[in-house]
């Protein structure tokens, strides 16, 4: 499972560190949305310059997920940007959902790797009973 987790640690980092980048260079080329509905989205979260947020936490988590010390952090960032993900596949575009489930099926091999980092969240009586 560790050596499942390291290779799911680098593609996940991959795909965030491409896609983050290309939100700023624009090397990956796009088809103009087909729906109207995914065309009013986009043109409302270009326009507030919403994406821009989107795209930089995409690139610190997918540098983040390149080392081991900081790869709770990445996971922390990275899940509400893969539900978003999820969430915008799901409701405009079911098309494109797969690449989404695969992140999300790398999240999770991480996060079953690193599960001890979120112990205290899950079980916060355990965590303080330990203090005492």
């Amino acid at each position: 499972m560790k050596i499942a987790s390291i290779v799911a640690r680098y593609l996940i980092a991959l795909v965030f560190i491409v896609f983050g980048l290309n939100g700023f260079l624009h090397f990956i080329p796009q088809q103009p949305p087909q729906s109207e509905m995914v065309k009013q989205y986009v043109t409302v979260m270009v326009a507030s310059h919403y994406l821009t947020f989107v795209f930089a936490l995409q690139l610190i988590a997918g540098v983040l997920f390149l080392f081991r010390r900081t790869v709770p952090l990445a996971l922390i960032i990275a899940g509400p940007l893969i539900v978003n993900i999820l969430l915008f596949h799901a409701l405009m575009d079911p098309g494109g959902i797969v690449p989404g489930l695969v992140v999300t099926a790398l999240w999770f091999v991480i996060y079953w790797q690193f599960r001890a980092a979120f112990f205290g969240i899950f079980f916060p009586e355990a965590q303080s009973a330990r203090s005492r």
